[in-house]
């Protein structure tokens, strides 16, 4: 396995220097040209992740490429350096996620396709990342994005009781809609009818509903819920891939490991027929 760990070192970098290419590309592209007339707040927050993780992705994969088919061993060193640490990086980020979002989260109700999610059912550091200027920029990007247009366009002639029987996203079921304990009367997805005798409950999402569609219940702490619930589900999944990534990394660390090794056995070698 020793002799071939150059080789194989070579080719998973060449792969990784080829993906981050273009993300790399496209990250210094808007740097430079500026952001397009129709590019949203919403886009403009992914920017700069993508530009540091395609950065750091292209230097790993250079030290990577050049310490394995150069025989750099000190390239290499960097290189195991870098990777321990990221495996530590995805091995705590992967418990940390599971932390923070093993509490349970969405009261189903009866009859319906979907949850209502609350704020309080969340952890108090995933309730902080979605309030005061946090929430501002999140709220900006679902008025940019439209994102209840497509629900509302979907159900405009639907009845009330197949509506609730369709499946909603947590975001959606939090911000296209009133809570369902305020008792509002549906008319479509987007559109509820305040009951003349007022809301069911005594809570500030059922007075913050509007039917202005820029409005809609975009600052209810339901809406709030909704993120949260779509990023502890996000998360989840992403646990899966990063156990799957932990253990690839792992793999090419010991790879790594034995590129080195060769690296420096051969430059002894050489070290000594010289002597």
């Amino acid at each position: 396995m020793c002799r071939l760990s150059n080789s194989l070192i070579i080719i998973v970098n060449i792969l990784a220097l080829i993906i981050s290419l273009p993300f790399l590309s496209l990250s210094i592209s808007k740097e430079v040209h500026g952001p397009a007339s129709n590019q949203t707040e919403c886009q403009e927050i992914i920017k700069v992740p993508l530009l540091s993780f395609s950065v750091f992705i292209f230097i790993l994969s250079l030290l990577g490429i050049i310490g394995s088919c150069c025989k750099v061993s000190s390239f290499l060193w960097i290189y195991i350096i870098v990777m321990f640490f990221v495996i530590l990086a995805v091995f705590g980020f992967t418990i940390f996620v599971f932390v923070v979002t093993n509490k349970s989260a969405g009261k189903a109700l009866s009859g319906k396709g979907y949850n209502d999610n609350r704020l309080g059912d969340y952890s108090k550091w995933l309730q902080q990342h979605v309030d005061g200027k946090n929430w501002d920029k999140i709220r900006t990007c679902f008025v940019e994005a439209k994102t209840c247009d497509q629900l509302s366009k979907m159900t405009n002639e639907q009845k009330q009781s197949d509506f609730y029987k369709k499946r909603l996203a947590p975001i959606q079921a939090g911000c296209c809609k009133p809570p369902s304990f305020c008792g509002f009367t549906y008319v479509n997805a987007t559109v509820w009818d305040v009951p003349k005798s007022g809301p069911e409950a005594e809570d500030s999402d059922c007075t913050t509903w509007s039917n202005n569609q820029d409005v809609l219940c975009y600052n209810c702490k339901s809406c709030k819920g909704g993120v949260l619930g779509s990023l502890k589900r996000d998360w989840k999944q992403l646990t899966i891939f990063n156990i799957a990534i932990l253990i690839f990394l792992i793999v090419i660390y010991t790879i790594a490991g034995c590129a080195f090794r060769n690296t420096r056995n051969d430059y002894y070698k050489r070290y000594q027929g010289y002597h």
